[in-house]
């Protein structure tokens, strides 16, 4: 690779006597930094100001005609540059954006292996990615407590079992339940009194007088309410038998927990079971601060789990947290994702795309024509069969494939970046690398 870089320069085009008389016009400003106020560019790259820089800026192509100044500062067709070349702007060693590289001849570069593909329009959407963890979907986790303190006398079910709405799954003997159940047999039996009470009242009617009638139709729906109110404070409990009480299943699923063991004591605070169907579950998105903008509710996402490989689950986001954790400045997400084999498991870890409609323009390129010169990111587009053009571009934090890149700068679908070669047109465009200097550069 060394030998065919300095081969390459040695075959460059000489372009010292360009560049000798650049640096001459730019000793005439004292300040480098100085603008021309009455043109609006750099006092130093002013062709009005000093018209012998005119046939410089023509000799690399960067002259415009119609308003006499450097092309790439115009001030009327870049107004963006500032009236500064990028090199001013930067400060900072790197090559400059523009900097041209120019070959003896289109068969050089044929020589040098120097080939190019066409940029290509980035997608209308792009993708946020952000870190994801499967939970349950609460509303199909059912967590088990005791009704009433006493202590467990049988278990009916274990870790992993499955289970159905009403399967037995521990009973326990209780105190307070026995007590209930017997108020429950004494409000029974005080209404069977009085509705034999109002039925005698009825029998003789014309010997018991209208109030005592009344005051028996009373008593029995006191006693009835009496009941009613027991049987359902008991019935809260679950099934009971004398003074033990047997707690079911609320919902269908998997048992995944047990606290319960036979002969423990256990009071209302405690979880004895858990259980939950995992036929529908959640995944959970840490979505960065500074990705946020753009991110909805109803945007598709695709998750996969670092344990399924390349399997993916489509979903949208159903939810997006109004508030930003303070520790990791992440803001959570949340997708519903139906799971009929159970593939997807509780605290798998993997990464989730959200779908999110694009903000900027961006270009496509190949990973291998992005270069990398003294921390400035570049790409280098023909212009000509023999002349090459240093951009600098800003690489966006979503890679299009394995392969590709996408870009932001002065690159345009269409364009023609250098692919295999970049790095030796690299070297020419830093003064200190293999066969640097002789290359055009944008004062």
């Amino acid at each position: 690779m060394r030998r065919l870089a300095t081969s390459l320069a040695l075959l460059l085009a000489a372009c010292g006597p360009a560049d000798a008389e650049s640096a001459s016009s730019r000793s005439a400003a004292s300040d480098p930094n100085e603008m021309c106020a009455e043109h609006g560019v750099l006092e130093s790259v002013c062709t009005l100001c000093n018209p012998a820089l005119v046939p410089v800026f023509r000799a690399q192509g960067d002259f415009c005609e119609e308003h006499g100044l450097p092309e790439s500062v115009c001030p009327i067709c870049h107004p963006e540059a500032g009236g500064r070349p990028a090199e001013a702007v930067g400060g900072d060693g790197a090559p400059a954006d523009g900097t041209r590289v120019r070959l003896a001849s289109q068969e050089l570069a044929d020589r040098a292996g120097i080939s190019v593909v066409r940029a290509i329009l980035a997608p209308e959407h792009g993708e946020i990615v952000a870190t994801a963890r499967v939970t349950y979907d609460p509303s199909l986790v059912a967590r088990i407590n005791p009704r009433s303190p006493g202590v467990v006398r049988a278990i009916h079910a274990d870790i992993g079992d499955r289970v159905e709405p009403g399967d037995e799954l521990v009973t326990v003997a209780s105190a307070e339940v026995g007590a209930a159940g017997t108020r429950v047999s004494a409000a029974r039996s005080r209404l069977e009194v009085a509705e034999a009470n109002l039925e005698r009242a009825g029998r003789l009617e014309g010997v018991v007088s209208q109030r005592d009638r009344l005051r028996a139709q009373q008593e029995r729906d006191d006693a009835r309410a009496e009941l009613a109110s027991l049987r359902a404070s008991l019935g809260v409990v679950g099934r009971t038998r004398g003074s033990e009480y047997t707690l079911t299943a609320p919902i269908a699923g998997v048992v995944t927990r047990r606290a319960a063991t036979i002969g423990t004591f256990v009071s209302g605070d405690g979880v004895l079971f858990v259980i939950a169907d995992a036929s529908r579950v959640w995944v959970e998105l840490q979505i960065p601060e500074d990705q946020l903008v753009g991110v909805a509710p109803g945007q598709p996402v695709i998750a996969t789990m670092d344990a399924l490989g390349e399997r993916a689950f489509e979903g949208s986001l159903h939810y997006l947290a109004p508030e930003i954790d303070p520790h990791t400045r992440t803001a959570l997400g949340r997708v519903r994702l139906e799971n009929p084999d159970g593939a997807l498991r509780a605290n798998m870890f993997g990464q989730a795309r959200v779908r999110v409609p694009r903000a900027d323009a961006a270009v496509i390129v190949p990973r291998d024509a992005v270069q990398r010169a003294r921390g400035a990111t570049l790409v280098f587009v023909r212009e000509a069969p023999e002349l090459f053009e240093a951009r600098r571009v800003e690489v966006v934090d979503r890679p299009a494939d394995a392969e590709r890149v996408e870009v932001r700068g002065r690159i345009r679908p269409g364009d023609e970046v250098v692919v295999d070669g970049a790095f030796l047109l690299r070297t020419e465009t830093v003064s200190d690398s293999i066969g640097a200097g002789c290359c055009e550069g944008e004062e």
